[in-house]
C-alpha cells in the first residue's frame, strides 16, 4: 500500500505519516522543500519529492491513496486581503496539481481523502448538525467548499474520495498550543460569550479516522472528523483550565479579540460549531479519546 500525501510536513500530516508507517503503509511526500521532509523524518522510509518536475505521478494506480492535507495555516496571522487570497489559492492549486498529474498518466489513484474543515457550516449557534447540513456563509465556508471541489472531478474518473471536515485537533501544536499561555499565567478565560460551539477531535483519532477511511473501501463523501461529544467555549475552557490545575477567569472581550485579529476573531473565535461525525461512527470508527478531560490530560501529560 503506497501513500501520496500533500502536506505531510505539517501538524496532522507528520502524525498521519507515523500512523501510516506502523501500519506497513509505503509513504511519499509532496514538498515544495524535499529536502525538508528528509530532515523532519530523517530518511526514515518516507521519500520526498517536488509538487512540479518530479515522478510522483508514475506511483499513482488503484493501489496508491493520495491524502491533500495542503494549505496554508487557516490562524497563522491576521487575515489582510493578501494573506486570505493565500489561504484560498494554496488549497485551490494543491486540489489543480493532483487533477493534472492524473491526468497526465491517465491511471486515477484508488482513494483521495480530502482535507476540508467543519467551517464549511458556517457560524451553527447551538444546535448540533451533521454532513448532511448544508455549507454556511462566510470566509471559511468559502474556503471549504472551494478546496473540496478542487478535487472533485477525480469521482468521474473513478476514484473514491472521502471528504473529511475536521475540527479543532489537540496535539502537541495548532490552536491548542495557543491557548496554553494565558491559563498557565493564570489569565485563561473564554472569547466572548462562550456559548459557540467548539468541536474538537485529539490528533491520533484524526489520524486513526483518516487511515479508516483509507482502508475501508465502502467508505466515500462527507465525514465529520470531531469528538462525538463537542462542547462550547465556555466548557472547553473550564475542562482546560481543570487539566492545567488554573483558574478559570473572566472571559475576553469580543472588542479586544476584533482589535487584535481583525475579521479572523469573528470566524475562528466568536462562533462556531456542533458539528457531530454521524457518517463515521455508523461507518465502524471507535474514537480512542470521546471524552475532552481525557484527550487533554493525555495530550498535556
Amino acid at each position: 500500500m503506497r501513500a501520496v500525501i500533500a502536506g505531510g510536513t505539517g501538524f496532522i500530516g507528520r502524525e498521519l505519516v507515523r500512523e501510516l508507517r506502523e501500519h506497513g503503509w509505503e509513504i511519499l511526500i509532496l514538498s515544495r522543500n524535499p529536502g525538508k521532509v528528509a530532515t523532519v523524518f530523517e530518511n526514515g522510509g518516507v521519500i520526498g519529492m517536488p509538487w512540479n518536475n518530479g515522478d510522483w505521478p508514475d506511483v499513482l494506480g488503484p493501489d496508491t491513496a493520495i491524502v491533500n492535507l495542503a494549505g496554508e495555516n487557516i490562524a497563522g496571522g491576521r487575515w489582510t486581503r493578501k494573506r486570505k487570497r493565500r489561504i484560498l489559492e494554496s488549497r485551490i492549486r494543491a486540489g489543480e496539481r493532483i487533477l493534472e498529474a492524473v491526468k497526465q498518466v491517465g491511471t486515477p489513484p484508488g482513494i483521495l481523502i480530502q482535507g476540508s474543515a467543519v467551517g464549511f457550516y458556517g457560524p451553527c449557534g447551538t444546535n448540533p448538525i451533521n454532513e448532511y447540513a448544508e455549507s454556511g456563509t462566510g470566509f471559511l465556508a468559502e474556503v471549504a467548499r472551494k478546496w473540496e471541489a478542487s478535487t472533485a472531478p477525480l469521482e468521474k474518473m473513478g476514484t473514491r474520495r472521502c471528504i473529511i471536515r475536521t475540527g479543532m485537533v489537540l496535539g502537541n501544536g495548532g490552536a491548542l498550543a495557543r491557548m496554553l499561555t494565558p491559563f498557565r499565567y493564570y489569565l485563561g478565560g473564554h472569547p466572548g460569550t462562550g456559548l459557540q460551539g467548539v468541536s474538537w477531535i485529539h490528533l491520533k483519532d484524526e489520524v486513526r479516522a483518516i487511515r479508516f477511511l483509507m482502508e475501508n473501501p465502502e467508505t466515500s463523501g462527507p465525514y465529520n472528523l470531531c469528538s462525538p461529544h463537542p462542547v462550547n467555549f465556555q466548557k472547553f475552557a473550564h475542562t482546560l483550565g481543570t487539566v492545567l490545575k488554573r483558574p478559570y477567569k473572566a472571559p475576553v472581550p469580543p472588542q479586544a479579540l476584533r482589535l487584535l485579529f481583525g475579521e479572523m476573531a469573528d470566524e475562528v473565535l466568536l462562533s462556531g460549531q456542533l458539528a457531530l461525525p454521524e457518517r463515521l461512527t455508523n461507518a465502524g470508527f471507535s474514537f480512542q479519546f470521546p471524552d475532552l478531560a481525557d484527550a487533554l490530560r493525555d495530550v498535556l501529560a
